[in-house]
């Protein structure tokens, strides 16, 4: 053997050692008609044939079936020829049965004389990265169509200029565009155009990109123009060399529960002004029944006194000037009741014109001719229920401080018109008919502060010793205790508004008509068991009855009187208190009444107190009392 055929044989030798130590590739070569005529230990290893069971056999075996239906093998081997090579992915099948992922090169051989000599295939098993990318395939494919189905929240992507560039259904549903008409769009055009001007949307970007994320809450506009809150998240989507690849943002409409946060803000603040209003009425309530006791005890002993010494005229005046003092205090106290709903209220059908057309004349000399007064009344407006007189006063209230709201002068109009509540939740009252009386004036106004304030007792905007501060307290705690409801409604430099809602009449609603006392004279001698735990007040009680001529015992507890009556003290009515420890006026009168049902007993009170059963019916004396007021309140119970 020559040396040139020698080392051809070395080299051929080396070659094929070469190719056969390569276990990563199936390298083997296929005759001009794709029959396999050599096998490698790379395509051993992952075809799973040995060389003995392959040689011989057509390359169209690893393909699938579906693949050897569609002629691919032999248009591998024509593209081959016809393009100098073919290069492609497929499914591959081994001896096995199973399927593999391969990539494949086929190469044709030719002769020096270019005769075709067969082909090189080199095929290489990409299983594993199929099935990562399927996997990642997969993943994407699923991530995308949980992003797409989320409703609840907008998540799109921004480009690095902040233009959006995909759209899911939440953001659909929240801003109101198709992804076609928003893709591409720079996503200020969901800021307002006071944010735009502010140029909020670049700076949320900046802020993105220098620290990673921006998060806030503030407005922001659907495709219709309405507004929404939102609360708004955006991040900063980097690659891994660090560059800025876009945005993603995440966006929630939180107006529902911002609503609602502010409901529950609104039902927070009122229920906190209800329990302060409740508190201070209660507060009112008992100081103005101390004050009562101590004003009964005042006109009782100027009313002896005044008796007692004659015709000085010094003295009457000085006596006189106490009474008015003592008479103001009473007004004060009514008002003090008024507003802790604890007056006596005379209910009883009230027509509002005739009630208004009967105070115009002290209105129109109480306003003064600067204010110009206007009523408008329909004229089939039903009767409400009401105290007359207490109506009179709080349209009298309400037009005073009119006035003194329109120092320059302006216009008080009184109108009213019918209501009806149907909503068992209704913000303002209860369901029924009403009719609301309304007062407004062209005045100065009030601040939200000051209206905030307006109803708080003692409260006042007037000068020093120009008012008390409970007109308005002393209207909305009467139109409370009638079942109404008082509304002032102020804005500044416009005028005030006052709105009464008083519930109408039943049908079968009358006025009673008023008992007159019997003759003073007719009245005889009594003996009068007189209880009242304060010591004052039953002294002055005692005086009182004592100077019209009756006999009167005293207890200063309910127990003590029950025990004087047991006794077998003689006694022809009682008068009690009804405010008492241990033992109130309503229980004692119980007490008696089983002892002694024929016994007269005279209820004397500071305030309204809810009575039941025959209580209910008791006559009762109002504190503070004159002697006049003893006198018709025992004709009245003796008759």
């Amino acid at each position: 053997m020559s040396e040139n055929n020698k080392t051809t044989s070395i080299e051929e030798m080396r070659f094929r050692l070469l190719i056969d130590a390569v276990v990563d590739y199936a390298i083997y070569m296929i005759d001009p008609e794709g029959v396999i005529i050599s096998w490698n230990s790379g395509a051993r290893r992952f075809k799973g044939y040995e060389e003995a069971e392959i040689l011989g056999q057509h390359f169209s075996r690893f393909y699938t079936d579906e693949d050897r239906a569609a002629g691919m093998p032999r248009r591998a081997l024509d593209t081959a020829i016809g393009e100098g090579r073919f290069e492609g992915e497929g499914w591959r099948v081994r001896k096995d049965g199973t399927h593999f992922w391969c990539h494949v090169v086929i190469d044709p051989v030719f002769s020096p004389a270019g005769q075709l000599l067969g082909f090189a295939k080199i095929t290489r098993d990409l299983t594993d990265r199929k099935m990562a990318e399927e996997t990642l395939k997969q993943s994407e494919q699923q991530f995308r169509l949980l992003v797409q189905g989320v409703t609840d929240y907008a998540i799109y992507m921004l480009s690095p200029e902040g233009r959006v560039s995909n759209w899911n259904q939440g953001a659909q549903r929240i801003k109101g565009y198709r992804p076609e008409e928003i893709i591409g769009q720079h996503f200020s055009i969901f800021y307002t155009p006071e944010d735009r001007e502010l140029g909020e949307p670049q700076r949320a970007l900046e802020i993105a990109t220098r620290v990673g994320r921006f998060e806030n809450e503030s407005w922001r506009m659907r495709k219709d123009g309405t507004r929404f809150l939102a609360h708004v998240v955006v991040d900063a989507i980097r690659g891994e060399t660090g560059t800025l690849l876009g945005f993603a943002k995440i966006t929630r409409d939180v107006t529902e529960a911002h609503e609602a946060q502010q409901a529950l803000e609104t039902t927070r603040e009122a229920l906190f002004q209800a329990q302060k209003m409740q508190a201070i009425g209660q507060l009112s309530g008992g100081i103005a029944h101390d004050f009562n006791n101590l004003l009964t005890v005042i006109l009782g002993n100027l009313e002896i006194v005044r008796k007692r010494i004659g015709e000085d005229p010094k003295i009457s005046r000085l006596l006189e000037n106490a009474t008015q003092g003592a008479l103001r205090g009473v007004s004060l106290t009514q008002r003090m009741l008024a507003f802790a709903r604890r007056q006596e209220l005379k209910t009883e059908p009230v027509d509002i014109p005739q009630l208004v057309q009967g105070i115009t004349g002290l209105l129109r000399s109480s306003l003064g001719p600067t204010v110009n007064i206007e009523t408008r009344f329909p004229a089939d407006l039903e009767a409400v229920l009401a105290d007359s007189n207490q109506l009179e006063l709080a349209v009298l209230n309400l037009a005073t401080n009119a006035r003194d709201a329109m120092p320059e002068g302006g216009s008080v109009t009184l109108s009213a018109q019918p209501e009806i509540v149907l909503e068992q939740n209704h913000s303002l009252v209860k369901p029924g008919r009403y009719v609301c009386l309304s007062v407004s004036d062209t005045g100065e106004g009030m601040d939200e502060a000051t209206l905030s304030s307006a109803m708080d007792p003692f409260f006042t905007t007037k000068g020093l010793g120009k008012g008390t501060g409970l007109g308005l307290s002393m209207v909305h705690g009467f139109i409370e205790q009638l079942g109404g409801r008082f509304i002032l409604k102020s804005t500044k430099g416009e005028g005030t508004r006052a709105d009464l809602w008083l519930p109408v009449a039943s049908a079968d609603a009358r006025i009673e008509p008023l008992e007159q006392p019997a003759e003073t004279s007719r009245v005889p001698r009594l003996s009068v068991l007189v209880v009242d735990d304060d010591s004052l007040v039953l002294t002055s009680t005692s005086l009182l009855l004592e100077d019209l001529g009756h006999r009167v015992i005293t207890a200063a507890s309910g127990a003590q009187a029950l025990a004087l009556i047991d006794q077998g003290e003689v006694v022809d009515l009682i008068i009690t208190d009804m405010a008492m420890p241990h033992m109130s006026g309503a229980e004692l009168a119980h007490a008696i009444r089983v002892l002694k049902p024929d016994l007269p007993i005279i209820l004397a009170t500071g305030y309204a107190e809810r009575l039941e059963g025959f209580a209910a019916q008791l006559p009762r004396l109002a504190k503070p009392f004159t002697q006049l007021n003893l006198v018709e309140i025992i004709a009245l119970s003796i008759k």
